[in-house]
Order: C-alpha cells, then structure tokens, then sequence
C-alpha cells in the first residue's frame, strides 16, 4: 500500500513560505519521499497503517492551500509511467515493503 500526498500550497508571505516548510518537514519526518515537486509517497505495510498515516497528514495541515490525499496498491504504482520531456524515464527504485536494516 503506498500513500501519496499532493499538494498546492500558497508562497506569497514569508508566513505562507514557513507553512509550506512546516508542512513538507513533517511529511519528510513521517518518512514520505518526493515523487516530484509537490507529490510525496510513502510505503504502508497495510491498510489500517495508511489510515493512520492520512490522519496525520491531516493533523499537519497548513491555514490555507490544498492537499489530496491517496491510497494506491504497489501494484498500481510499479504501472506508473515516468516521462522526461518525449522519451520514456526508467522506472525509480521502489522500496520493498518490509525492509530491516
């Protein structure tokens, strides 16, 4: 199970730039990775953890801005396709669920 956050956070006022901040450390904190500028996922080991893990999302939302939140099976994310302007990008490294050091 992967959790996606995406997000479209407003920039104008220094107080606006240190809520974006906030924000996108407590999701790096909560050990998402960036997928691109604004989408961050991370890896459950399953469902009942994702919804933990969307609650505090919801805790550390900002004043003001949108936030989506998703839920995709790793069989869903490895068919992503990643494009780098006309030509195909290889696929990123995607973790497995459980690994120990």
């Amino acid at each position: 199970m992967w959790v996606i956050v995406m997000f479209d956070l407003p920039v104008d006022t220094p107080d606006d730039r240190r809520n974006y901040a906030k924000f996108r450390k407590s999701l790096l904190e909560d050990g998402f990775q960036m997928f691109q500028y604004s989408v961050y996922g991370r890896c459950c080991i399953s469902h009942e953890k994702a919804e933990a893990i969307q609650e505090r999302v919801g805790v550390q939302l900002p004043p003001e801005g949108e936030v989506r939140v998703l839920q995709i099976t790793d069989k869903q994310l490895e068919s992503m396709k990643i494009f780098w302007g006309k030509r195909r990008k290889p696929a990123q490294h995607v973790p497995k669920q459980l690994e120990m050091f």
